[in-house]
């Protein structure tokens, strides 16, 4: 109601303004010269130019990488920032000498071609200045009519008030006419002479600046003689005004006109697509990729999928980080077999594939982190079943224990789950979420224990943006003296705007750690390094040609996804390599078809100094140098390292025990044979029986523990004599049957600590045999549950639950 009343006062307050006297006769002309001003600040559209753009795609110097056609299929880079003085030199001198100090219009120019396409009786010269070009182009190139000519001389003028003269020059390097479809001074460069404007020569200046003249009729490969004269003309031209000298001018004439397009370079054409997407379309990219960079590890990529190629593993990914920054070096997406239809249009890098063992690394880092292993700890390596879970070591063997650092660079998988039990699925699943790692969308449960060998998808991306983060956590601790910062776990950089806002805004720097202590880090990192070359000698790591790196590879399950990953002080390089169907190999693993492109690009970057070491993250502490556990006071051999200044859980050794012999040191002893005078007693490393059947062999310096003197009675012991090796406790076994349908016998395993035992075997409390020195059964037992119950001939007993899964229907 008030709108309207204020309404009513205006309109009345007009209207009588309109009947006063002094008004009504000046009212007409008022009003068209009001509205002709409305018309002159409101005619210019905004933007001028209703276009579509390439998207262009250049390195962190501005040098191009990719680009793709405007939505119209014209080559039209977005208007530059920048135009080189040579073009802009040789442009102003063919199509407007007077831009600089006009205002739109140059009257005596127009008055020439007035004049001219009178007497001629057609069209024979513009006389419009590079400001009513601009206009012209921006409206299509209507017809050349005195009305539009009269509209373009109006909005010259406007553009002029609005814009300054070299906006005007870059709208119309933007768009002007270059033959074909090509548009723009930029994209003319790449297509006609390969390179970036900024790069020209002043023949290839004077060529471009002449071109738009007449694009439909001369352009390279069409009237050459035309366009090699009127670049001639204009060169003679720069050389008269004194703009480039008489020699230059002679050996500009010189230079060869180019006789057809280039092709625009497309070095990184999954990244191109993947701006695109993120809504960069249209847009000039500057990316923190570094050009020579990219082109060397393209051509590697594309020599090693070559090769894998007879192996039917069709495509090859490769990202290359900057640890320090965790910038993008470069972006190889995939790289697919020529002339096949092998999915390399698909980019890999942001793409989720199984993980593999590709993160082992962070369960041991973390460990170390909450003070639940030691580097050295041995970790239990024996056949495990867990639920309905049962994981094997890609070797099928078993070293029944294992120091961990050894277990992760051996990339063991069974004492990767056991520490993955021990640490916790949702623990371990709530912190790689922490680290970076956006695939873990679902509750912890729905992975299992099989997270930590493939049960899970990732990205390269995100793995090497969390490899990254590790090695900037050890660079920002030596940098800052023990200190941390919390924006050194985070995902890589792409663009260039992205990597200076980083590098101008002030870190905070943290007395405690954000995500891992340093040594932790470090610690993992020094067993990363240990993993043996693929295809080298066992004495790789003495030559000096090798690069200092922490590397991990992973096979995800089937053979689908290859992976491998390094870290170095310097650079971050992940590699996949496989099918993008996701079709599977049997010969697909990371260490043979992604260490060697890992270590092949690794070999040609800059390298440098380890990783310091984080002295003032770490303590001394006495360990027992078999186990790697904290000395027990039964431990002799001991060794002091430096281990993480955390909270440590991890036990005494639990191995050693205190033993006692007779003088001859063959047997045990004990009071009911032996006085304590003549008991010699002894440290004694003593694994249980199942660790110690697999472990013995491996060692030859593992001695079993001697058996009892026979006129002594044996202590009951804490320590069993015999373990199960299979089946598991509570497990399902399903009898396979032979080709002619009838039911295989399942092979019973048992491990006794003495050599040539005997063990009286039991099954439902039936005798059923006696094994002696090499303990396996065959049964056949009826489906259902069961018990296995082994008695030894010191009457060492152990029994195991077990259920014959019922035979399928139809076999």
């Amino acid at each position: 109601m008030r709108k309207t009343r204020l309404y009513d006062r205006a309109a009345g307050l007009f209207g009588l303004i309109r009947r006063t006297p002094a008004v009504v006769h000046f009212w007409k002309p008022v009003t068209a010269i009001g509205m002709l001003a409305v018309w002159f600040f409101t005619a210019l559209p905004d933007p001028l130019f209703r276009t579509t753009y390439s998207t262009v795609v250049t390195d962190i110097d501005g040098r191009l990488l990719s680009a793709r056609v405007a939505g119209d299929e014209q080559w039209r880079f977005p208007i530059p920032d920048t135009l080189p003085e040579k073009y802009l030199t040789a442009l102003l001198m063919s199509e407007d000498r007077n831009f600089l100090t006009h205002k739109g219009v140059h009257l005596p120019s127009l008055a020439r071609a007035l004049w001219e396409n009178l007497r001629a009786g057609k069209v024979k010269r513009g006389g419009s200045t590079l400001t009513m070009q601009v206009i012209r182009l921006s409206q299509g190139n209507p017809p050349r009519t005195i009305p539009n000519k009269i509209v373009e001389i109006i909005l010259a003028l406007r553009l002029e008030v609005t814009h300054s003269k070299e906006d005007i020059l870059r709208l119309y390097a933007a768009h002007a006419p270059f033959g074909s479809n090509v548009v723009g001074l930029e994209s003319a460069s790449w297509r006609y002479f390969g390179k970036s404007s900024h790069m020209l020569s002043w023949a290839e200046a004077a060529t471009l600046a002449v071109l738009p003249n007449s694009p439909g009729m001369i352009y390279p490969g069409r009237n050459m003689e035309k366009l090699l004269q009127k670049r001639n003309r204009l060169l003679v031209l720069l050389r008269e005004s004194g703009k480039i000298s008489e020699e230059t001018c002679d050996l500009s004439m010189w230079e060869p006109l180019p006789t057809a397009p280039e092709a625009i370079p497309n070095l990184a054409p999954h990244l191109l697509t993947r701006l695109v997407k993120e809504g960069h379309r249209g847009e000039i990219c500057r990316t923190t990729l570094k050009l020579p960079l990219q082109q060397m590890v393209k051509e590697i990529v594309e020599r090693h999928r070559q090769n894998l190629e007879a192996s039917s593993v069709n495509n090859l990914a490769v990202l290359v980080l900057d640890t320090r920054t965790g910038s993008t070096l470069a972006y190889v997406g995939n790289v697919g077999a020529t002339g096949k239809e092998t999915g390399e249009e698909v980019d890999i890098i942001p793409s989720r594939r199984s993980s593999g063992s590709i993160l082992k690394p962070f369960l041991y880092a973390m460990m170390l982190d909450d003070g639940l292993i030691l580097p050295g700890m041995l970790v239990k390596d024996v056949p495990v079943e867990i639920g309905n879970f049962r994981p094997v070591n890609y070797s099928k063997a078993f070293s029944g224990a294992i120091p961990a650092r050894q277990a992760l660079a051996r990339s063991l998988n069974i004492p990767a789950v056991l520490m993955l039990r021990d640490y916790g699925t949702a623990r371990f699943c709530d912190r790689m979420r922490s680290m970076g790692m956006g695939t873990l969308e679902r509750p912890a449960s729905h992975y299992g224990l099989s997270v930590i060998l493939g049960g899970a998808e990732t990205r390269l991306w995100e793995l090497c943006g969390m490899y990254a983060s590790l090695g900037r956590m050890l660079l920002t601790f030596s940098k800052t003296d023990g200190h941390y910062r919390k924006g050194d776990v985070r995902a890589p950089i792409l663009l260039a705007d992205a990597l200076e806002q980083i590098k101008s805004d002030p870190q905070k720097e943290l007395n405690k750690p954000d995500k891992l202590h340093a040594s932790s880090v470090w610690l993992t990192f020094e067993a990363m390094k240990q993993v043996a070359r693929p295809d080298e000698e066992a004495n790789w790591m003495w030559f000096s040609s090798m690069p200092v790196i922490a590397w991990k590879t992973g096979t995800s399950f089937g053979n689908r996804d290859a992976w491998a990953i390094g870290v170095s002080p310097g650079y971050v390089v992940g590699v996949w390599a496989g099918n993008a169907n996701g079709e599977g190999r049997p010969g697909l693993t990371g260490t043979t078809c992604a260490a060697p492109v890992l270590f092949d690009v690794f070999s040609r970057l800059p390298r440098s100094a380890w990783f310091d070491t984080p002295w003032d993250d770490m303590v001394p502490a006495v360990v027992c140098r078999q186990s790697g556990h904290p000395a027990g006071p039964n431990c002799t051999d001991t060794d002091t390292l430096f281990i993480p200044d955390v909270n440590l859980q991890v036990p005494p050794c639990p191995y050693h025990q205190l033993v006692h012999l007779d003088p001859s040191g063959k047997f045990r002893v004990n009071a009911s044979c032996v006085s304590t005078f003549e008991m010699v007693p002894q440290s004694w490393f003593v694994l249980p029986p199942l660790m110690e059947f697999y472990y013995k062999p491996l060692n030859p310096f593992y001695r079993s523990l001697p058996p009892w003197r026979p006129d002594c009675q044996s202590d009951a012991e804490s320590r069993p004599s015999i373990e199960v090796v299979y089946p598991v406790d509570l497990g399902e076994i399903i009898i396979p049957t032979d080709i002619s349908g009838k039911k295989e016998k399942v092979i019973f395993e048992v491990a006794h600590r003495l050599k040539n035992s005997t063990v009286y075997w039991y099954l439902d409390d039936s005798f059923i045999g006696i094994t002696q020195g090499e303990h396996k059964f065959g049964l056949n037992p009826a489906p259902g549950w069961h018990t296995l119950a082994l008695t030894d001939q010191e009457g060492n007993r152990t029994q195991r639950r077990f259920r014959i899964a019922e035979p399928r229907k139809g076999r």
